[in-house]
């Protein structure tokens, strides 16, 4: 442990030192990287749900899709419900995420939750993740960090991508299902500035009766000088992606026969996006002080068709279209001082954040095959968030240490209806603001089992509500009054954590935790009105464990349980549905240098409840991921991946809701076909074992 009176000097001089990364899934502060002679980090976090996850252990990680990088947050769930192109499901801590809008991540300092997004509130796709690019995942559980603002209340996570690279190289990837993929990246040193380049082109058709079709182009430009701790990068992003979609069924289709496990009611659900941003960071690091800044635009537009209801409505089928269409920009500035042993090496931080999404038209429409026959809504919204932060971390005692911080937020959306029969009278302006406290204490370190320490956090959060539920007067379906929500949904939690480290190369986390969310209140874009929930309540534990007992020899064990429950009853019960009680994760990589390396991962989802009473339940599964690679020489390597080893037949996700199939259309079972709907379970299987090679030569 270094002396407590130079620890801001060292860690400003830390900072800027470029040393083999070993924290990959241990906390460590903004810019510490430490060798692996430093195996025990302790006296650097501030809670004890919180880490970073280096290049190193991603390297070797088995990946059915790009977004699970995400799952390199203990206890994070990431699935799919319908094809490639569109966001994935994420759940974590008694959260149904559904598509992040109660989990904030940045990737290079740019938001990629849509606020008032035209499928969900908090959107947050990461198809357009490099995974062999990403250099950090830097993470944080609860409301607890100060510079984290709207949708952080599970959470959040910074992704990085790297600088440079130790030697351009040719990724080809190819496998079952009409899988390809080609990536090529390198980087180079022109007058002093390094230059990065990688473009992705991949395609997939997946195991569906209704070809996927995947068709994804992807690319990244990165001009730097210097370090993170010590200089700039101007980032610009391409991405898009086109697809056909096969989205969750009744399970009552697949076990009659009516459709195979992998087949789809409605065909030519789908869609297509983009995303193209420029961003710009900088960052200058003197003998007290450490100054940030980044600005970033972004170009983000989707056409998303589905029809995850089938045939309530006749034999055309119950296809819409959700349309998107905005810019967004803005940045962030923040100042660090190390103020002295005078101040108890206090290390003061004050930020200020900005953001515009300025959004041309997000729409509603029913449609047959992609043809829009009717416009449910359409709206242009121009929605504006603002706030500021500021953090003290003081060092009071040697075995005593506060970060007591506090963040202002105020957002303004101004909604303008632009069609729908009954949305026309819809629009407005909506504004709020809100304060949020935070506070966080540690002790120790204390030699008890090895070094440990102590923590614990409390604080206030938010995610923000659509603009359009936030403005509304009438439903846009039928034309019937409804009230508007509030902007802001404060959140408030707390938590007692531990971590040790019992044996030299081993890191524990123990967390206790507790989240009241004073609405579960949800835009349904499908449906383009808010869906009343009530307040609610989550608690958990979950334990964290980090272990390297040999020298290329990573093992990472998580365990998370958690409770959610509404306030009051709803629909009959308190129960809040998709909220998984149980995940376990295990991972193991090996990697010392040598020609073999690989990684085998298994995850385990428990039975969660589909509705509110807790009547109807999930099945539980395990799954596991194998990735195996051989080196034949510098240039050369090979990797074989095998995607769900065991070929487990259980389901990605599952709901409880009402849908026809076209059978029940046709029999008008139910009365379906004519607006009335058959409760069930509805499904997207898991896909099944997939075996990928993949071939890399560098230069």
């Amino acid at each position: 442990m270094m002396n407590l009176r130079m620890r801001p000097i060292m860690l400003a001089v830390l900072s800027t030192c470029s040393v083999p990364a070993f924290a990959a899934g241990i906390p460590t502060l903004q810019e510490v990287t430490v060798n692996s002679s430093s195996r025990d980090l302790i006296g650097v976090a501030d809670s004890a749900s919180e880490g970073t996850v280096t290049a190193k252990q991603l390297a070797n990680r088995p990946l059915l899709r790009p977004a699970e990088v995400m799952e390199v947050v203990p206890g994070m769930i990431v699935t799919q419900h319908s094809g490639d192109g569109k966001a994935n499901q994420y759940f974590l801590r008694g959260f149904n995420l559904d598509h992040g809008s109660d989990f904030s991540t940045h990737v290079m300092g740019m938001p990629i939750n849509m606020v008032s997004h035209a499928h969900g509130q908090g959107y947050m796709d990461l198809n357009f993740l490099i995974p062999e690019l990403v250099s950090t995942v830097k993470y944080k559980k609860g409301v607890y960090g100060a510079e984290d603002g709207d949708f952080a209340t599970s959470g959040s996570a910074r992704i990085d991508y790297q600088r440079k690279l130790a030697a351009p190289f040719i990724d080809l990837t190819v496998g079952q299902h009409n899988y390809r993929r080609l990536l090529t990246a390198g980087s180079t040193e022109i007058n002093g500035f390094n230059l990065l380049a990688g473009i992705e082109l991949a395609g997939n058709d997946g195991p569906w009766v209704q070809p996927e079709n995947l068709e994804k182009q992807n690319a990244v430009f990165r001009l730097s000088s210097g370090t993170t701790a010590n200089g700039f990068a101007l980032t610009a992003m391409l991405y898009k992606a086109d697809w056909t979609a096969s989205e969750h069924v009744p399970a009552r289709a697949i076990s009659s026969g009516e459709i195979g496990r992998y087949g789809t009611l409605v065909p030519n659900d789908g869609g297509h996006t983009h995303r193209y941003s420029l961003s710009g960071e900088w960052a200058l690091t003197g003998e007290n002080s450490v100054t940030r800044a980044n600005a970033y635009v972004i170009d983000y537009g989707l056409n998303l068709f589905s029809a995850p209801s089938g045939y309530i409505s006749g034999l055309a089928g119950d296809q819409h279209e959700q349309a998107d269409a905005r810019i967004v920009w803005g940045g962030d500035v923040r100042r660090t001082w190390f103020l002295g042993p005078e101040l108890r090496d206090t290390e003061l931080t004050a930020g200020v954040q900005l953001r515009q999404d300025r959004i041309s038209k997000v729409g509603l429409y029913n449609t047959v095959n992609r043809q829009r026959i009717n416009t449910v809504r359409e709206d242009r919204i121009t929605e504006t968030a603002s706030g500021l932060f500021i953090d003290a971390k003081t060092q009071w005692l040697p075995w005593f240490r506060t970060n007591i911080g506090a963040r202002y937020d105020a957002i303004r959306a101004e909604s303008t209806a632009l069609g729908g029969a009954n949305n026309m009278t819809n629009g407005g302006s909506a504004s709020a603001s809100q304060a949020s406290p935070k506070l966080g204490a540690v002790f120790g370190p204390f030699n008890l089992v090895g070094p440990t320490e102590f923590y614990a956090n409390w604080g206030h959060g938010f995610h923000s509500n659509d603009a359009r539920g936030a403005s509304a007067k009438v439903n846009p379906q039928d034309g019937s009054a409804v009230d508007a929500i509030p902007l802001i949904v404060k959140a408030k939690g707390s938590e007692l954590g531990v971590r040790m480290v019992p044996l030299p190369g081993w890191n524990s986390s123990l967390s206790v935790w507790q989240m009241d969310l004073a609405s579960e209140l949800v835009f349904i874009g499908d449906e383009g009105v808010t869906e009343p929930k009530g307040a609610s309540k989550r608690s958990g534990i979950e334990w964290s464990n980090y272990f390297t007992p040999f020298s290329g020899v990573i093992v990472d064990a998580d365990l998370a349980l958690s409770k959610a429950r509404f306030r009051d009853d709803v629909n009959g019960g308190r129960r809040v549905p998709n909220a998984i009680p149980l995940a376990a994760s295990l991972g193991v990589t090996y990697d010392d240098g040598g020609p073999w390396f690989g990684g085998v991962r298994m995850r385990y989802l428990g039975s969660y409840d589909l509705e509110e009473t807790g009547t109807e339940k999930s099945e539980a599964f395990w799954m596991t991921n194998l990735k195996l690679g051989y080196r034949f020489n510098k240039q050369w390597q090979a990797t074989f991946d095998v995607l769900n080893l065991f070929n487990k037949k259980a389901n990605d996700i599952e709901y409880w809701g009402g849908a026809c199939t076209r059978s029940e259309a046709l029999a008008g079972t139910g009365g379906c076909g004519t607006g009335s709907a058959i409760d069930g379970r509805l499904v997207h299987p898991l896909e099944p074992r997939t075996v990928r090679l993949g071939v890399r030569i560098s230069f």
